[in-house]
């Protein structure tokens, strides 16, 4: 597991900020301890001024804002990490899906090539199950398989082939599936 040696090194950098940042706090002033200077109740005496905070209370502010937002961006770092090491990977090359119909809340149809064969499956809260398998040639014939524009141009024409294949990248970019 590699999120315990980059947690341990945000965490370490975190506190190396605090660790700078705390004789600034600390040399700014008496900070709590500082007496306060509150008017007498003579009702001749005259008002104290108040002063805003010292510099010790923004620095201390702002160094929990830091500390604050680097938990958030180590606790998202992480989140992302485990999410990324329990999704599944396909494995291998024998399977490709070509096309997804969602039908509905938790189902749709799903047109997988397998090998040399087309499964048509149907994915529902219950499972998947197989609904039809098709070769390479029945599905050229129904007209389940792309063939990138070929049949717009004649086979002998060796020009016609580069429109071919960008006619199908614009398709591509442009048609809602």
């Amino acid at each position: 597991m590699r999120i315990l040696p980059a947690f341990i090194r945000s965490l370490a950098a975190a506190l190396i900020g605090c660790l700078l940042l705390a004789p600034a706090a600390l040399a700014a002033g008496g900070g709590e301890s500082t007496p306060l200077n509150l008017p007498s109740s003579d009702a001749g005496a005259k008002s104290v001024p108040s002063v805003g905070p010292g510099g010790g209370s923004i620095v201390r502010t702002i160094v929990g804002l830091a500390v604050v937002i680097g938990v958030i961006y180590g606790l998202h770092w992480i989140l992302k990490q485990v999410k990324s090491s329990r999704q599944a990977s396909a494995s291998g090359t024998g399977l490709e899906e070509l096309a997804t119909l969602p039908l509905g809340t938790n189902r749709s149809l799903h047109l997988v090539r397998a090998g040399g064969e087309l499964v048509l499956v149907g994915v529902g809260e219950a499972g998947v199950t197989p609904i039809r398998t098709y070769t390479d040639e029945e599905a050229r014939a129904l007209g389940l398989l792309d063939d990138g524009f070929d049949d717009l141009a004649a086979p002998d024409a060796p020009a016609a082939k580069p429109w071919g294949r960008f006619l199908s990248e614009l398709r591509t970019k442009t048609v809602r599936r």
